[in-house]
Formats: structure tokens, C-alpha cells, sequence
């Protein structure tokens, strides 16, 4: 699920750029191409690029936002990810307070000795 949601992001960011690159910074868009007849006019391509662009954007935050939530909840197949959950589940976590567990006893301090290499 996650991959089929990661391709189509990747198909809708290069969809996003083929629009934002079709058109014309001036408002011309594809009407100023070389073709003699407007079939759309300049003011009615600049609203079809302008909502293309608004709507590929929308699909691209929609996208993210789904594969973060599937990401999160698990729902995603994750086969190399599963070894290193079964290791860091199966690591004992020691109580901060050391309340069931067993209790460590300190090492018992070695007797100082006189220091004899002082005069």
C-alpha cells in the first residue's frame, strides 16, 4: 500500500512540474505556442493551467499525508523493518525505580593500602 501510494506521488510531482513549467510566467501559457488557432483563448488556459496546478497540489499533500498515516499505523508490508523490531522488543527494559527486578548489590570498595614510595 505504501509503494502504490509513493508511485502515485511521484507521478503527481512530475505532473505538477509539467504544468508549472507549461506555463507562461506573463499569463500567455500554451496559447502563445505556434499553432495559428486558440482553441482555449489565453485568459481560459491560464484558469485550466492555474487549476490543474491547484488540484495536483492538493492530491500531492493528500498523498503525503496517507503515506505518513499508513506509515505510522503499520499498515504497510515492512519485511526488512521486522527484524529489527523483534530484536528491540525482545531487549529487557530495565525499571528506572529498580522496583521487580533484582537488586544490584555495589562492589565492595578494595582496602587502601599504605602508600610506601612516599618518604
Amino acid at each position: 500500500m505504501v509503494t502504490f501510494l509513493i508511485i502515485l506521488l511521484i507521478i503527481f510531482c512530475i505532473a505538477l512540474g509539467g504544468f508549472v513549467l507549461i506555463q507562461n510566467p506573463k499569463g500567455g501559457g500554451l496559447a502563445t505556442g505556434g499553432s495559428g488557432s486558440n482553441m482555449f483563448g489565453v485568459q481560459r488556459t491560464g484558469d485550466v493551467l492555474e487549476k490543474g496546478t491547484w488540484v495536483l497540489l492538493t492530491l500531492i499533500v493528500v498523498c503525503s499525508l496517507a503515506i505518513t498515516t499508513v506509515g505510522k499505523s503499520g499498515g504497510g508490508a515492512s519485511a526488512g523493518a521486522s527484524k529489527i523490531d523483534d530484536k528491540i522488543s525482545k531487549q529487557a527494559n530495565p525499571s528506572i525505580l529498580g522496583g521487580g527486578t533484582k537488586s544490584a548489590t555495589p562492589a565492595a570498595t578494595p582496602a587502601k593500602t599504605a602508600d610506601t614510595t612516599k618518604k
